[in-house]
């Protein structure tokens, strides 16, 4: 579970390609890609992903979704929070 002060960062074990605007992730277990498990991540999560540096607080990426995409704090602190829970849930983040 992620809290404001939580500082997010991207697991070593996904890689992520950039097509467009959004990011393609494809889990790696023993050197190979998991196929089976690869995830597609929209506009926004792409944006998302791409301030998850283990530096940014949960806060700062709320602020930072705020000034992108002009939305109240309520909405923002759900979908990050609701991006990060998926993201840790698949092992993505940590």
């Amino acid at each position: 579970m992620f809290d404001l002060a939580s500082v997010p960062s991207r697991s070593e074990s996904v890689v992520t390609r950039k097509t467009g605007h959004e990011y393609v992730l494809v889990p790696v277990v023993d050197n190979i890609a998991d196929m089976n498990s690869v995830y597609t991540l929209n506009e926004t999560g792409a944006f998302l992903w791409e301030l998850i540096d283990g530096k940014r607080t949960v806060k700062d990426l709320i602020d930072s979704l705020i000034i992108e995409y002009d939305v109240d704090r309520d909405k923002a602190s759900r979908e990050v929070i609701s991006f990060l829970d998926d993201m840790d849930k698949f092992l993505i983040i940590r």
